[in-house]
């Protein structure tokens, strides 16, 4: 056995110092004839999905390669998985047993296409070893016949849990959750606890916060695993429980409960039924992965799309997302045309400011977008009463007033002297013209930082999600703003005020 080790050693050395070389050939190539010193070249990471590669196409006896492969991260090896053809993958499979594939199909991108080339059997045995949520999201990406003949195939516990997870709708915590947990009762001695707890880590290994229940099984409080191994025997287990730990109900939204679940930063929080009964637990992994969801969806939202898309979408799946946004912008869009042809008699008077329309309802649009980009992190982020998001809003409109006189000093200078010298204007026509311009993109900031902050607040009180106030839909509609502003203004000003047009 000894002798296998070495030889096992020196066979990943001997791959290690072949990669090695190879990485290192770019590098000198093309920092030939420099000299560097070596504390300022940047230290490089193995490539753990390569090593695992090659391991894996060696001719190293199977029992070789499985000894090595054990030293790799489950992630690692998806991702060596993925770089396999099939007739590869099965060799592998053979070789890692179940258990091992349970954890490495939790990592994979895209694991519902392993599936398909596994046998049902086989693949429904390795489902049952996933964490419950993770076998219902491959369930959920496989076709209904394929996940019903593999959730036939799974034991009696198993399809229960699986069950339960997918009796929740989507947008509710329970959907996210995971049975596997340990909870004790109240009444036990420290020895028993300990007892229970061990005989249920057989089967739940999350045991870092253990959960305590009532000899009616309602949620009582949590111990910390630390806190019962070096707890005296003598010490009443009561003692221990924290009777405030957080929690959520299954029913609650995502939305209604993902703050709370950051802010207390737990490693595992428990979901509970209405009656107070522990269904799972979210934990930490499962909160990351909400909340990268939870900020895809605002993304796609924020782009005027109805949800995120991916690559493996078809065409009438991406319009199906895309055109509702785009029909409704376009209405917009109109009513912003139909308005402008209203100053029609102001254009043809003045022409030359039809040439800075677009400045100034680029410049609303950015500014809306960001004060809606910002209102929603902070939405997002605070438990805001309506006095505070009303501070909120006044504090944008100040910082769109002071961003709107200086964009607008500058305009009014910049834009004065374009007309003047390029346009040959005279110098009072010119910077009256500009005024025009200045003063109008400093209102319409102020009045689309307005819109920028209160819609989404608006939206956030009709129970609507901020994020669907989307950049395309503020910007069409602090188009509209600076239209009317730009126009109104140049009718009143230039034309009634100092009958440029006459």
């Amino acid at each position: 056995m000894e002798n296998k080790n070495e030889l096992n050693e020196i066979e990943l050395k001997q791959q290690n110092n072949s990669y090695d070389e190879n990485a290192k050939k770019p590098e000198d190539k093309s920092e030939k004839g420099r000299d560097i010193p070596e504390h300022d070249l940047a230290p490089r990471k193995e490539d753990y999905e390569a090593e695992l590669t090659s391991i894996i196409n060696s001719n190293a006896p199977a029992t070789v390669k499985l000894e090595q492969i054990d030293d790799y991260h489950e992630n690692d090896i998806a991702g060596a998985l993925e770089d396999l053809d099939p007739a590869q993958r099965q060799r592998l499979y053979r070789l890692l047993g179940i258990d091992r594939l349970a954890e490495i199909f939790a990592y994979l991108e895209e694991p519902e296409e392993f599936i398909e080339e596994l046998d049902p059997e086989v693949a429904a045995d390795i489902l049952e070893k996933m964490e419950p949520d993770d076998a219902v999201d491959i369930l959920e990406e496989l076709e209904d016949e394929k996940s019903d003949e593999l959730v036939g195939l799974m034991e009696n516990e198993a399809r229960e849990d699986i069950d339960l997870i997918q009796s929740y709708d989507e947008d509710e915590i329970g959907s996210k959750m995971t049975t596997n947990y340990v909870a004790i009762y109240k009444g036990l001695t420290i020895k028993e606890a300990m007892k229970s707890m061990i005989s249920q880590a057989a089967d739940n290994d999350n045991i870092s916060t253990i959960y305590v229940v009532d000899d009616e099984d309602v949620f009582y409080g949590a111990i910390d695993l630390t806190d019962l191994i070096i707890a005296r025997s003598d010490v009443p287990l009561d003692t221990l429980v924290t009777t405030s730990y957080p929690y959520v109900f299954a029913n609650e939204t995502i939305d209604e409960t993902i703050e709370d679940l950051k802010d207390y930063s737990e490693d595992s929080v428990p979901v509970l039924d209405n009656d107070k009964h522990i269904l799972g637990v979210i934990t930490s992994q499962d909160i990351v992965e909400v909340v990268d969801e939870e900020m895809g969806e605002d993304y796609a939202k924020l782009a005027g799309l109805t949800e995120e898309e991916d690559l493996e979408e078809t065409l009438l799946q991406s319009l199906k997302k895309r055109t509702p946004w785009l029909i409704t912008l376009l209405f917009l869009g109109l009513i912003v045309a139909t308005v402008t042809s209203t100053f029609e008699a102001v254009i043809s008077q003045i022409t030359v400011i039809v040439f800075f329309q677009s400045v100034i309802l680029g410049m609303s649009g950015n500014v809306g977008t960001q004060t809606l980009g910002v209102t929603i992190r902070v939405l997002m982020d605070e438990e805001l009463t309506w006095k505070e998001q009303m501070g909120f809003v006044f504090k944008e409109i100040k910082v769109g007033f002071c961003n709107g006189l200086i964009v607008g000093i500058i305009s009014f200078i910049v834009t004065g002297g374009y007309i003047h010298f390029i346009k040959g204007q005279s110098a009072t026509s010119a910077f009256a013209i500009s005024a025009c311009i200045g003063g109008a993109l400093w209102i319409a900031m102020i009045i689309s930082s307005f819109v920028g902050a209160m819609v989404p607040i608006i939206f956030n009180k009709l129970k609507i999600d901020p994020a669907v106030a989307s950049g395309p839909l503020i910007s069409t509609v602090n188009d509209l703003v600076a239209v009317v502003t730009y126009y109104s203004l140049a009718w009143a000003f230039l034309i009634n005020v100092l009958h440029l047009g006459s």
